[in-house]
Formats: structure tokens, C-alpha cells, sequence
């Protein structure tokens, strides 16, 4: 069988490279499959071959994948499954493994999940949708400080502003209706804030069946000890101790199903992966937001433990057969991946910078996934804020802290910086015994 993956980022190469190991590229009997990339980078270049299609253009998509025998698409990012390329796949009879247009809104849109988790009784933070600024300021008085102000649409993980104060939540209305977040901003969300510990949850389901998948802590602030801005995550560990059996059962219970169960009640059945952002409070597991692929860098740490074939799993899922599968298996060590990022992530960051020493790195024991990385006359330079994932196994997180930070240190990135700190909560519980 042939892949195609969709993506260019850590993500897409984590699932490159556990791809790569399934069963179903050497069929017995048959011609080996082989994975293409649209349009990959230059880790993902070792698994698959790279390709120009612009999978904006479906006709092109699916006469691709038509030409190639393609049958599996993997869609890694959000973006294009907001567009729709699922529908457009399985309107031309290609199995792909993904939600469609309508149930993206999961991530497409942050007030069409709130909606959701309404009908559904999904406990989730109390909330306003505001479709002007004045609108939003005027409904602002209804929530405490701090509180949560979020841009409606995709914003690459960076549209959620948590106001300390009155006046921070006013200027957050009115940069996202200024444009800050473009055409994310349209529409504003206004939440309660939530105290707790935030954790993430996995489930893959083809819309009847709920596969778990595993647990992960993200870091999502720029700086150490979870300070500055929001980016798409400097790093993440798996599992999450945190999330106790008992509370992975509250998750499924209380989140996952129901929301399996409204989509397909409202006539927009979820075939793809789940991915719940939580907090863990006082009363129990909250959903923060749902997004619809897997989390980058969660993807990274999962794809180290997984002990199972991800391409049949996500076949599987594709073709509505997951009932025939038994559960995913995953090692009982954890992995950590650190974000190596170019300087002035997440604002403005530096392109350019020249990257050497990833054999060394790898020599250690672990696994460098390429984010934003590019080839100039054969030298590995950054290329985009996120630019590598550098991500160990230990037996525990204070262990596989070590590796990671050991491969970090192998590597010459001078215009790069990391966190010091990925898994350091947990590091701490364990050093408390």
C-alpha cells in the first residue's frame, strides 16, 4: 500500500517515521508501498518522497493519489481538513484518516465546540460568542478576572490570551478584532478561567468506536517555569501521570463519548483523532478545547511509545473498522521531546541559522524529529519558529529529561534556544517520591 501524509512539520515526521514501520508497505506477496510526503522537509525525506501538490487544489489531491495508488491519506495538520480535503477524498472513494469539513469545526471553530459541549453536557468553562468588538466589551462584564479571551478560528495555536486584568482583556478584544489574528479573529470566544493542572488526552474513533490513545503535558509558554507568550508547544512528555486511571476514565466517560455520540446525533459523524485539551480541576477533568489532529509536539512522544502498527490503526480508522482492532499498546516508559526554536519565536523568528550535529544527538539514544527545517547548498538550516523536536525514552521523566537535554546539548544551533524545563512538574513529584 502507498501513503500519502500531509504536512511539513514535526508532527507530519513523527508519523513519517512510525509509518515507515507499518506492515502494510510490504504486503506479502506483493510490491513494496512507499509513502509520499506533501510536502515534507528534510527528516521527513529519509521515510518518504517529498512532493510539490498543493492540497488546496482537491481535484489535484485526488488525481494524485489516483496516479500513485495511494491508499491511505494521512492528513497531518489542521488547516486542510477545515478546508474540507477529507470529504473531497472520500467523495472520490480514497480512504483518508480525518474529520471531515463539518466536524474540523471541533478546532475550526472554538464557539461551535462550545456550542457543542452544551448540548452534550460536556463540563467545560462558562462562555461568551462575540461577533464584534463592542459586543465582546460589553459581555465582558460579565466574567471576573483573570479570564480567557480566544480567537473563533485557527491561529497556529497562539489565539488564546489569558488577562490578568480588566484592561488586558479589553486590549485582547480589540487586537483580535484589529486583525492580529486575521480572519481567526472574526469572532471572539470570552471564557471563565479555570484553575488546575493542564493535561491532554488521545482517542482515535471512526465515529462508533473510541480507540484510547494515550496521555501527554504540553508546555505552551515561551519561557521557563511556564512564563511569556503562548506558542505552539516548547515541549511535552507521555504519558501524563497526572491523568490517573481514574481520571482517564472520567475523560472518556464524561468527554470523549459524548462528544462521539452529539457529533453523530447532529448529523456530522467524527472519523479521525481526537485530541482533548483538560484542565484537572477540583471537580474533575474539564475540556478546554478539542482539536482535530494530533497535538504537535504530543505527536512526537505517542509515536516514541506506540508499540502498534500506526498504519493499520489509522486505516482502520479510515475505513470505519476499528471495532476489529484491539486497543493500541503503548511502552510503559516515557517520552520527552524539547522544542528547539529559532530566535524570536514565537514573534518573529530567525531563518536561516545553520544546524549541525544531529548523528550526535541520535547517538544518545533518542530521536530528532525535523520541524521547520530547510537544505541550502547542503547544510540543514532553521526555517521556520519551531525547528527541531528533540525527544528521548526514559523510565521515568526525571530519566528521559536527562537524555533529551544530553542530545540537546550535542547539537550546534547557534540561532536557536530551547526550555530548560520540559517535564518539570512531574520531575518534581518524583523527586518527592
Amino acid at each position: 500500500m502507498n501513503f500519502l501524509l500531509i504536512g511539513s512539520g514535526g508532527r507530519e515526521h513523527a508519523l513519517a517515521w512510525k509509518l515507515a514501520q507499518s506492515r502494510l508497505l510490504v504486503p506479502e506477496g506483493r510490491e513494496p508501498g512507499k509513502i509520499f510526503a506533501a510536502p515534507g522537509n528534510p527528516g521527513i525525506a529519509d521515510h518518504a518522497e517529498c512532493i510539490t501538490l498543493d492540497v488546496s487544489d482537491h481535484d489535484a489531491t485526488i488525481a494524485f493519489c489516483e496516479e500513485n495508488h495511494v491508499g491511505l491519506v494521512v492528513v497531518g495538520p489542521e488547516a486542510p481538513l477545515v478546508d474540507g480535503i477529507a470529504d473531497a477524498l472520500r467523495g472520490a472513494g480514497i480512504a483518508v484518516f480525518g474529520p471531515s469539513r463539518e466536524a474540523a469545526q471541533l478546532e475550526g471553530s472554538k464557539g461551535f465546540t462550545k456550542d457543542m459541549c452544551q448540548r452534550a453536557g460536556i463540563p467545560t468553562a462558562g462562555y461568551v460568542r462575540a461577533d464584534t468588538a463592542d459586543e465582546a466589551l460589553a459581555a465582558l462584564k460579565k466574567f471576573t478576572t483573570p479570564v480567557v479571551i480566544k480567537a473563533d478560528g485557527l491561529a497556529a495555536g497562539k489565539g488564546v490570551i489569558i488577562a490578568e486584568s480588566e484592561a488586558e482583556a479589553i486590549e485582547a478584544i480589540r487586537d483580535i478584532f484589529g486583525g492580529r489574528f486575521g480572519s481567526a479573529g472574526a469572532q471572539v470566544v470570552i471564557e471563565e478561567f479555570m484553575r488546575g493542572e493542564e493535561a491532554s488526552y488521545f482517542a482515535i474513533t471512526d465515529g462508533a468506536t473510541i480507540m484510547p490513545f494515550g496521555s501527554a503535558q504540553d508546555h505552551k509558554r515561551v519561557g521557563e517555569g511556564d512564563t511569556g507568550p503562548n506558542t505552539g508547544g516548547m515541549g511535552a512528555y507521555s504519558p501524563a501521570p497526572v491523568l490517573s486511571p481514574m481520571l482517564r476514565g472520567q475523560v472518556l466517560e464524561r468527554i470523549i463519548a459524548p462528544t462521539v455520540r452529539q457529533m453523530a446525533e447532529d448529523g456530522t459523524p467524527y472519523r479521525g483523532v481526537l485530541y482533548a485539551g483538560l484542565m484537572l480541576t477540583e471537580e474533575g477533568p474539564t475540556l478546554i478545547e478539542y482539536n482535530c489532529r494530533f497535538g504537535d509536539p504530543e505527536c512526537q512522544v505517542l509515536m516514541m511509545r506506540l508499540e502498534d502498527d500506526l498504519g493499520e490503526i489509522l486505516l482502520a480508522c479510515a475505513t470505519n473498522s476499528l471495532a476489529k482492532l484491539r486497543p493500541a499498546r503503548f511502552a510503559d516508559q516515557t517520552a520527552l521531546t524539547v522544542v528547539m526554536a529559532a530566535n524570536g519565536y514565537p514573534d518573529t523568528p530567525e531563518k536561516g541559522g545553520a544546524i549541525d550535529g544531529l548523528n550526535a544527538a541520535e547517538a544518545k539514544g533518542g530521536k530528532v524529529f525535523h520541524a521547520g527545517t530547510a537544505q541550502k547548498d547542503g547544510q540543514l538550516v532553521a526555517n521556520g519558529g519551531r525547528v527541531l523536536n528533540v525527544t528521548a525514552m526514559g523510565d521515568s521523566v526525571t530519566a528521559a529529561q536527562k537524555i533529551a537535554y544530553e542530545m540537546v546539548d550535542a547539537i550546534d544551533f547557534p540561532t536557536g534556544f530551547c526550555r530548560r524545563d520540559i517535564g518539570w512538574r512531574e520531575v518534581e513529584r518524583e523527586a518527592k517520591g
